[in-house]
């Protein structure tokens, strides 16, 4: 039987909620030009429902990076950019667990009480964004459940429920399969969606293409990332669409298992906090390539052009050791591009001597590919890291003895300690450390792919013989429809724009107040531009010891920023 957790557990919309300010901190609406902080306006459960803590605060400006726009028409079948958008976010909580969120942001009419209140023109539209959201990387069932709820709510034949009903549904009653145990079937209205996950056994549960990532960079510029990231450099992504910026980060956190990204993670910041590139952490971020960058200095960042295939960075990022980069290099050519590295093979069928990956070679990009590629990258962590094990030393204060382990791969490859720059590097940082601990731990890390590949490579077996050769059929486990008290056959629900959830009196009271307080006080005057925090006397006036303590300020607030918008704990 599937777990009692729950692959939904909120649907939430954002967007021009009664409270409007400016993205500046201006209170009021002060024209069409204008870009808006967006908040939160409905969601279901409310925050009072107990199996799961409420969505994030940040939620809002993470679902709507670049604020709430104001317009004067809805969809233009002639205009892409008026077309509605469907992406996947991803927030980290201070703990460091995922939050993984599907959203789709349209042009929704704004309510005729904000139009009042506000003195909007008639008639007007903003940005909406819908979202699921769950604990659960099931991207590929969040947004196909959120697409078919999008679609049933502007479909001219309606859906046959209420529509916050159908959601109320299957937020509550559709629950998380059991890896590799079950298969949960539900239906919204009259489309029937499945959700299952992988064994235990398997590599860590990544419901995404890792296609998109190598689409975008070349296999020398993929390596340069990897190992970017492998060292924990600030690594900034730049793409002008959402979606890519979420699975290009989602997937370099998957290659580089079994180590885990221990610093801040965010794969989309809204648009003015760009502020945070100046962060002196290690982090993961991405921005739109819309958004303007020439305020920060991007002194040792890694800035990763993901529509042009290019890298830039002010530091060194030090090469993988040759032998692993060559293996690292070809196994990934051999599956990406098969027919011309098997170009001069003989056409026979050889049988089982053919390479796995060659037998890619006339399939489109699946999920087979996906798996060869993370089995490449664990290959490469078992040669860069063999032999590990006889230098854990628990007696040293970082758990390793280092010098030991590069002294005995000097000797193993006869090459000078001095030229594993890269190595050294990667056993001194936080991930390394990390994964070490997790390895005295035996309760957690019972299942160590990676030790289990270095035996399995020992004994001379194929490097799939770590995973489990059978695999059971997973039991079906089907959701009944809803029963709606009181809906009666053939009676269709439509909507003009998507409804309000079933405000509490309590909400309501709230809603009306401040949107009474608003239309009975006269419209704000704009007061001068906020002072950037990060601004202050120029450089070249200041003393060294005046420059040092500017810098520690501005690294001080750049944190609590950072903790504020985004929960993380330094």
């Amino acid at each position: 039987m599937a777990s009692t957790s729950r692959i939904f557990e909120y649907f939430v919309v954002c967007g021009l909620g009664p409270e409007i300010r400016a993205l500046d901190g201006l209170k009021g609406f002060h024209g069409a030009e204008e870009m808006y902080m967006p908040a939160f306006i409905d969601q279901f459960p409310h925050s009072g429902h107990a199996l799961y803590p409420p969505p994030p605060p940040q939620l809002p400006t993470c679902v709507l990076p670049a604020g709430v726009r104001i317009y004067s028409s809805r969809l233009d079948a002639n205009d892409v950019s008026t077309y509605p958008r469907s992406y996947p976010i991803v927030l980290t909580e201070g703990d460091g667990s995922k939050i993984y969120v599907s959203c789709i942001a349209f042009r929704d009419p704004i309510c005729e009480d904000i139009i009042e209140a506000y003195q909007i023109p008639v008639n007007s539209f903003a940005d909406k964004c819908i979202c699921f959201v769950s604990h659960s990387p099931c991207f590929q069932v969040l947004r196909d459940a959120l697409e078919e709820i999008f679609v049933l709510c502007f479909s001219p034949a309606g859906c046959s429920k209420p529509l916050w009903d159908i959601i109320s549904h299957v937020v509550s009653n559709v629950p998380l399969p059991t890896p590799g145990k079950d298969r949960v079937l539900f239906a919204i209205d009259n489309c029937l969606l499945s959700a299952e996950t992988p064994p235990k056994e398997w590599l860590p549960h990544a419901d995404i293409s890792f296609q998109p990532l190598v689409q975008c960079l070349d296999v020398d510029k993929l390596i340069q990332l990897f190992t970017a990231v492998l060292l924990e450099r600030r690594i900034l992504l730049r793409s002008n669409k959402y979606t890519l910026l979420t699975l290009v980060s989602e997937a370099i956190c998957h290659l580089i298992y079994p180590i885990r990204w221990q610093h801040v993670y965010i794969p989309i910041i809204f648009s003015s906090g760009v502020d945070y590139i100046d962060a002196p952490t290690p982090y993961m971020m991405g921005l739109h390539s819309g958004v303007d960058t020439s305020t920060v200095t991007m002194d040792g960042v890694v800035v990763v052009d993901l529509e042009y295939n290019r890298i830039t960075t002010t530091e060194d990022i030090p090469p993988i050791p040759e032998s692993e980069h060559s293996f690292l290099r070809g196994e990934i050519l051999k599956l990406l591009q098969p027919n011309v590295v098997a170009i001069d093979y003989m056409k026979i069928n050889l049988g089982s001597m053919g390479d796995y990956s060659l037998r890619t070679a006339t399939k489109s990009w699946g999920q087979d590919h996906d798996f060869q590629l993370r089995l490449i990258f664990l290959r490469f962590f078992a040669q860069i890291m063999s032999g590990y094990r006889n230098f854990i030393d628990n007696a040293l204060p970082t758990g390793f003895n280092a010098q030991a382990f590069l002294k005995k791969r000097s000797r193993a490859t006869n090459q000078p300690v001095e030229s594993m720059l890269m190595i050294m590097q990667f056993i001194e940082t936080q991930g390394f450390l990390d994964y070490l601990e997790r390895c005295n731990n035996a309760e957690e890390f019972t299942n160590n792919l990676l030790d289990k590949l270095q035996d399995a490579t020992g004994r001379g077996q194929s490097p799939l013989a770590i995973f489990p050769s059978h695999v059971a059929d997973p039991e079906i486990i089907t959701i009944a429809d809803s029963e709606i008290e009181g809906s009666e056959p053939g009676n269709r629900h439509c909507y003009k724009s998507f409804p309000a959830n079933a405000r509490t009196e309590e909400q309501e009271e709230k809603r009306k107040s401040i949107l009474a307080l608003v239309g009975g006080a006269s419209k704000q005057v704009p007061s001068s531009p906020a002072v950037r925090i990060s601004g202050g006397p120029k450089a070249e006036s200041l003393s060294p010891r005046e420059r040092a303590a500017e810098r520690e300020r501005m690294v001080l607030d750049i944190k609590v920023k950072l903790q504020r918008d985004y929960g993380f704990v330094f």
